[in-house]
């Protein structure tokens, strides 16, 4: 799986700090009974909101990785407008686009 070159180095500079993120997003994930691809699909709405490109990116990889379809990725993002508002959401489906673009399946 695609990592940025800054996540990386985090991992080789940090590596104590970054098992402990690493285990602590394994551990929410087992915590309830949500799917893989529903956890990514709900994750992927939240990097909306927050508008951060490097994790919709990231949770549209996984979201596809789990099964997910471009057509529940896209409706994914759709659902943040009248939450997040037009500009989050139209930046997000920005750059999901950028990761469809490059998928094979």
């Amino acid at each position: 799986m695609y990592l940025p070159k800054v996540y990386e180095k985090f991992m080789k500079e940090y590596p104590d700090v970054f098992d402990a993120y690493k285990n602590l997003g394994v551990t929410t994930r087992k915590a309830g009974p949500l799917d893989e691809k529903c956890q990514d699909l709900i994750k992927l709405g939240i990097a909306l909101g927050a508008n951060s490109r490097g994790a919709v990116m990231s949770h549209t990889r996984k979201a596809l990785a789990a099964g997910a379809s471009k057509e529940e990725i896209r409706h994914a993002v759709l659902l943040g407008l009248t939450t997040t508002g037009f500009p989050n959401m139209i930046a997000a489906l920005h750059w999901v686009e950028e990761v469809l673009a490059k998928d094979t399946h």
